[in-house]
């Protein structure tokens, strides 16, 4: 079977969960299927062969909805470039519409993969200005349409249900992600440590993650208010989505480096290894994400043997077991567009308070990291998850 994999990200340009996905699950899609990777970008080499696409020249631009132009110009490309394929594999609305291209245009059937959805964020509104508006129309067209729809938690099928009721259940699968625990896992360096100003010797709270609303960057910032004072905090925040966010993010993060100390801001995406040590060295790793459709950081956490603090919202409590890998959080009420908690401060101090039960416990937060580890060898794997995919490729292609 010849399957055209679309993906926006792909090594060496891996900025999120579903960077990380394309990444770990062709190479074990490849081992089972005649494969193609078709990614935004340019000169790749990999492991399996891969095609390159930038985006139109003449869409360049400051405009804000430009962005998602460029994207639909890829996605234009893509539908081109894959004839002669049996299957289309899309992820992430920056492609589903090149993989609903390529199903019209060949009579192909058309797998998409959602890893989130565009009307349970509404912020993206304030990233992509009109242009929010024309990358919903992609993704509802292309889910509807599709043969078949992937869902990385089981929270994730049933908010691609309740917004696109037009879809069939009989069409929506679950897959969760998966990890490579062979290269995340525990280790014991500190040059990453000493080279950032930060003590081995005091506890260390960590954050990964792009400066996005999503991502609830800002309760963490409000929440180390209330984090044990002696406790590094140490964000690993890049990328943010807006100027205004950015500035807002910087702004929090100077007052919060005043009144705490503390406080370290690392604004890079770290290699891997990098972050490996980082992250292996915390008593705690943080998530406050107010929308998570899976959550593949805190399961890269739990595989470095770290006690997850996460938000008890969407995929997240499919992967951390409640007192026994770590503690959620409740958001909360939530505003009904936004998803922001309406009692942020209620939300930052309890975000708090679990932090500092495995500061004050160290004990209990080195239990919770080796049960952490455990559970991400024993329930998720890159394995697992692209024989399911091919499963579903097999049921739609019968079909």
């Amino acid at each position: 079977m010849r399957v055209a994999f679309l993906t926006r990200e792909f090594p060496p340009e891996v900025y999120g969960g579903a960077g990380v996905y394309a990444e770990h699950l062709t190479a074990k899609l490849a081992e089972l299927v005649d494969l193609t990777v078709h990614c935004f970008g340019s000169r790749r080499s990999g492991d399996v062969p891969i095609r390159d696409y930038e985006p139109w020249g003449a869409l360049a631009g400051p405009a804000q909805h430009l962005g998602t132009l460029q994207s639909m110009s890829v996605d234009l490309a893509m539908a081109a470039a894959v004839e002669g394929t049996n299957l289309v594999h899309s992820n992430t609305w920056y492609t589903n519409f090149g993989g609903h291209l390529a199903k019209l245009l060949y009579g192909v059937p058309h797998v998409a993969t959602a890893h989130s959805l565009e009307p349970l964020r509404a912020w993206k509104a304030e990233q992509l200005g009109g242009g929010y508006a024309v990358s919903s129309f992609c993704e509802k067209t292309s889910l509807e349409a599709a043969d078949a729809v992937i869902a990385v938690s089981e929270q994730m099928r049933r908010d691609v249900l309740r917004c696109y009721p037009a879809i069939d259940p009989d069409r929506v699968t679950v897959a969760h992600n998966g990890i490579d625990t062979a290269t995340y896992h525990p280790v014991s360096g500190t040059r990453v440590l000493q080279e950032r100003g930060i003590d081995p010797e005091l506890p260390i709270v960590v954050f990964v993650g792009r400066i996005t609303r999503q991502k609830g960057i800002v309760h963490l910032l409000h929440a180390a208010q209330h984090i044990t004072a002696t406790a590094q905090l140490v964000l690993c925040a890049a990328a943010p989505d807006t100027r205004e966010i950015a500035l807002e993010f910087e702004q929090l993060t100077a007052e919060l480096q005043k009144t705490r100390g503390n406080v370290f801001w690392i604004d890079e995406m770290l290699p891997r290894p990098e972050l490996i040590e980082l992250v292996s060295s915390a008593t705690a790793f943080v998530c406050p994400s107010i929308y998570e459709p899976f959550g593949l950081v805190n399961v890269e956490a739990m595989a470095c043997e770290t006690a997850v603090v996460a938000s008890l919202t969407g995929g997240i409590p499919e992967i951390i077991v409640e007192g026994e890998t770590g503690f959620l959080v409740p958001l909360g009420d939530t505003t009904p567009v936004t998803g922001e908690p309406t009692n942020s401060g209620a939300f930052a101090r309890a975000l708090a308070e679990a932090v500092n039960r495995l500061l004050e416990d160290p004990d209990l937060a080195r239990r919770m990291g080796r049960a952490g580890r455990r559970r991400a060898v024993e329930q998720f794997s890159w394995t697992a998850a692209a024989a399911k995919t091919v499963e579903v490729y097999g049921q739609i292609s019968r079909g």
